[in-house]
């Protein structure tokens, strides 16, 4: 039976079993509501996966939600980190303050935090307007996308790897690169209790952003990154899922496979209808004829960037593929599609 998402004011603080708690953390003004943040106890301390918002009402969240399990946030000896994201990271630094923490993530997220750390915020706005404008937006409402960067999150003590085990004495936690998300994606598999803590990268009723940045990189390939991912996860059998939103569920597998299907529709239909246009688009075009959860025209100015960034990865996957070709115009980038 199909759970209901229930409001962040639903949530409680939980007892997991086999020394693993769950403490629900806000994310102000997200519909998503609230990050979980999952504790498993180690003879040292606990150690987190994922922190939560950097925002006092998340922190009073964190903190009161594990001294209302019997956990101080002082005793805390490590922060996993999912993925760089503000809503996995941001109070990560914190925690260390409060703990003397270590914090660690994938390398290739650490790597972009330490980028983010380094750029200046009149460069990302100069950085953001060129890229809305290659992928075809106006510039009135390139100017309207184009919002205020979130802090970025601190700088980790440790960098994991694929197939690494986290520092978590007592126990078995590998962590599994999982890339699409974001370059540096983990999941953990707990192996001592087969469940896997799957972050965003597989979660019970929706899908996670795949997106790419800038729109125009004809270097990677997220979304394909995304969807072996997936792949890989589904090879470590029918485990229970511990996501990062929603809901714990079973049979990771199965779900990951729902998403797979899920994608590969949608790259059909992109195919078909580029394959109707006479003429090549441009990326924001094609966002613009792409189904989203509500109309195009009713999207708020940063959902449509996110929305371009989605567009973006799918046209790139049906380029890898050979179903779409880029041309490199003056103005904007433009893909039109190739014969079967």
């Amino acid at each position: 039976m199909k759970s209901r998402r229930r409001p962040y004011a639903e949530q409680r603080p939980q007892d997991l079993g086999g020394g693993v708690w769950s403490v629900p953390v806000p994310i102000p003004g997200n519909p998503l509501g609230y990050t979980l943040v999952y504790a498993i106890d180690s003879p040292p301390g606990p150690v987190l996966i994922d922190a939560g918002w950097n925002h006092p009402d998340a922190w009073a969240a964190l903190s009161g939600g594990l001294a209302t399990l019997g956990l101080d946030v002082s005793t805390v000896t490590g922060v996993v980190v999912t993925h760089f994201h503000p809503d996995h990271a941001g109070l990560a630094g914190r925690v260390r303050e409060a703990s003397g923490a270590w914090i660690a993530m994938h390398e290739s997220d650490a790597a972009l935090v330490r980028l983010m750390a380094e750029y200046a915020g009149a460069e990302h706005d100069a950085f953001q307007a060129d890229m809305l404008r290659r992928a075809g937006a106006d510039p009135g409402e390139a100017r309207q996308v184009a919002g205020e960067r979130p802090a970025p999150p601190a700088l980790p003590d440790r960098e994991l790897r694929d197939g690494d085990l986290v520092d978590l004495p007592g126990r078995k936690l590998r962590a599994v690169h999982t890339p699409g998300h974001t370059p540096g994606h983990i999941c953990l598999h707990l192996e001592d209790a087969d469940r896997l803590f799957t972050g965003d990268h597989v979660l019970p009723d929706i899908t996670p952003h795949i997106g790419i940045y800038p729109y125009d990189r004809d270097d990677i390939d997220p979304l394909g990154d995304f969807l072996d991912s997936l792949d890989r996860v589904s090879e470590l059998g029918p485990l229970d899922a511990f996501p990062a939103h929603e809901w714990i569920f079973p049979d990771v597998a199965a779900r990951a496979a729902e998403i797979r299907h899920h994608h590969e529709e949608k790259l059909e239909r992109l195919r078909a209808l580029l394959a109707q246009r006479p003429q090549p688009l441009t990326i924001w075009e094609v966002a613009a004829m792409m189904t989203w959860n509500r109309p195009w025209e009713e999207l708020p100015p940063p959902l449509r960037g996110m929305a371009a960034g989605e567009a973006a990865a799918h046209l790139r996957a049906l380029e890898a593929k050979g179903h779409v070709r880029r041309l490199s115009g003056v103005d904007a980038v433009r893909f039109h599609a190739l014969d079967s």
